[in-house]
């Protein structure tokens, strides 16, 4: 099986303390491009620089036309749905909020999943409403691999537990785990 190309990760409530253990335990030596979605409406940027410290990746705020790099994680700025074009380039989006949020963890799966179909991975972590459900069935339909955190552990358990009713999930995994396992698998 060939490793994936990206990771794509959606959270919400919680997720200052679910990325900080998430991006901690990230192998240096990933050299795929890791997306994050999540719902804030304050500073991005500040967010990237407290996530910085615990991550072993550079981090950095997605931006109009810059190239989605391997071995970065970018994650999708407060007020814009983040998009991948074909050149894997991003591109922001003003369009309605979805599930009530912009961005939307929806919209970035379904558009990595247009770009790097079978070779993605799709990660839910906490959260309290149903986004990322949908993009997460529809990277599983492509063939992409699915994780979830496990609902007992997310500080809040909505956005796990509607990902596992809508979509399932090929890895089901406390918090604590998921790191280790994008390791396996991304550096297989």
């Amino acid at each position: 099986m060939q490793p994936p190309e990206a990771i794509a990760v959606g959270c919400s409530q919680g997720s200052f303390h679910a990325l900080r253990t998430l991006l901690g335990g990230i192998d240096r030596r990933l050299t795929q491009t890791l997306l994050i979605c999540c719902h804030t409406s304050g500073d991005v940027s500040a967010l990237c620089d407290l996530l910085a410290s615990h991550s072993t990746l550079p981090i950095r705020e997605a931006r109009e036309r810059q190239p989605a790099t391997g071995g970065t994680v970018h994650v999708a700025p407060a007020g814009y749905h983040l998009l991948l074009e074909n050149d894997r380039h991003f591109a922001l989006s003003v369009d309605e909020h979805v599930r009530y949020s912009r961005p939307s963890i929806d919209v970035m799966f379904g558009s990595a999943t247009d770009v790097y179909g079978a070779s993605l991975i799709g990660v839910v972590l906490t959260g309290a409403n149903s986004d990322g459900a949908e993009g997460l069935a529809r990277i599983r339909r492509r063939g992409g691999v699915a994780v979830v955190q496990t609902p007992e552990g997310a500080e809040a358990p909505a956005m796990p537990r509607a990902a596992l009713e809508k979509a399932g999930a090929d890895y089901c995994l406390p918090l604590e785990q998921i790191a280790p396992l994008l390791n396996r698998l991304c550096l297989a």
